[in-house]
């Protein structure tokens, strides 16, 4: 049987060079796609250097192309040149707080791209896409764990361009219900392949918790601030669901394995091919608060975190954690990683990329 292909977009980010891997180790060809607007190109080497000592990954195509989601005749030239049975979207943009100083950019990219990626797969009837979204639409939820069919609440700039994406999604369904979408609401991914070699190393000042307080613990930055410290909660710090990369990476495989048909690769789909939109939280089911992380950190790396206690940031809300009961039932799909391994593998590629002299605040 051929192995399917695949279209990855924001494929040299943090969460998608990891799913490009785990795709490798499924078996499928990977036809990649990033700007590097927020990415480093030196990461492709790393990946195929993992790539090489996969035996599962060997013959395995996995091609690299630098564009632009919104290009249309980019796009278009990417589906002529490969056959393309399905697309994970990661590309757009994705900082709570960038996202009320710059609104247009967030549309522009996040909403404009996702419409330009839609319109270039319908010309080509691919109709396959697990779609990158966040567990931000959720707000100011009132109850917890968050399922799925928890009402939505947007509070940024940012999670509101990925409820926007949710509902084109829903409504370009109802009109192709041939097609077949997972909206996958990612809660809070931290951690690194264990390797070392791949993980998450931001241009400029990291927007996400875990590069700070790697970059801290490596005497990169003075301090971390952590936003808020009275808020209704055990230790007065934001609660979050904290899922490793790998395990989320892990995630779109079994994702894009319900959505492809037993007619194009029978050995992916674990159930019943899925149609129309499902939507799955994807988050461990547990509630780590910030101040925790960052004391699981210290004690397992035995390196100190200097920080201080600042105002709330605008768009954070005090507790998100999911149910991730759906994603367990249909994908056959579990998070299996603990903190300490969250906090010992994201060290460890601090350390490395330090040593390697490539790793800059």
């Amino acid at each position: 049987m051929t192995a399917s292909t695949l279209l990855v977009t924001g494929a040299a980010g943090f969460i998608g060079s990891h799913t490009v891997l785990e795709l490798l180790h499924a078996g499928f060809h990977v036809i990649g796609l990033d700007n590097f607007s927020n990415s480093q190109k030196g990461l492709l080497e790393r990946i195929n250097a993992l790539k090489a000592h996969d035996p599962q990954a060997l013959g395995l195509e996995f091609k690299m192309y630098e564009a632009d989601v919104r290009d249309a005749e980019a796009l278009r030239r990417l589906f002529r040149d490969h056959s393309i049975q399905g697309v994970i979207h990661f590309a757009g943009l994705k900082a709570v707080g960038e996202s009320f100083l710059e609104p247009l950019a967030y549309w522009e990219n996040n909403v404009g791209g996702t419409m330009t990626l839609l319109q270039v797969m319908k010309e080509f009837r691919v109709s396959r896409l697990a779609f990158s979204s966040s567990a931000l639409v959720y707000g100011l939820a009132e109850t917890f764990p968050i399922l799925e069919t928890a009402s939505t609440q947007v509070l940024s700039p940012y999670a509101r361009t990925k409820w926007v994406c949710e509902q084109f999604l829903q409504d370009f369904s109802r009109a192709h219900p041939e097609w077949s979408i997972s909206l996958l609401r990612y809660f809070n991914p931290v951690g690194a392949h264990p390797s070392g070699l791949l993980g998450e190393m931001p241009k400029g000042v990291p927007n996400n918790l875990m590069p700070f307080v790697s970059q801290v613990a490596a005497g990169l930055r003075d301090q971390l601030s952590i936003f808020g410290a009275d808020y209704d909660t055990p230790d007065g710090t934001c609660i979050r669901d904290y899922i490793h990369v790998v395990d989320l990476a892990k995630a779109h495989v079994a994702a894009l394995e319900a959505l492809l048909p037993r007619s194009v690769d029978p050995s992916k789909a674990p159930l019943c091919s899925m149609k129309g939109v499902q939507t799955f939280n994807l988050g461990t089911g547990k509630g780590v608060s910030v101040k925790e992380l960052v004391d699981t950190f210290e004690r397992v790396t035995g390196v100190a975190v200097a920080r201080q206690y600042t105002a709330r940031r605008a768009g954070d809300v005090p507790v998100l954690y999911a149910d991730v009961s759906k994603a367990e039932r249909l994908l056959a799909w579990r998070a299996e990683k603990t903190l300490e391994q969250m906090c010992q593998d994201a060290w460890r590629w601090q350390s490395n990329s330090l040593a390697q002299g490539q790793s800059s605040p």
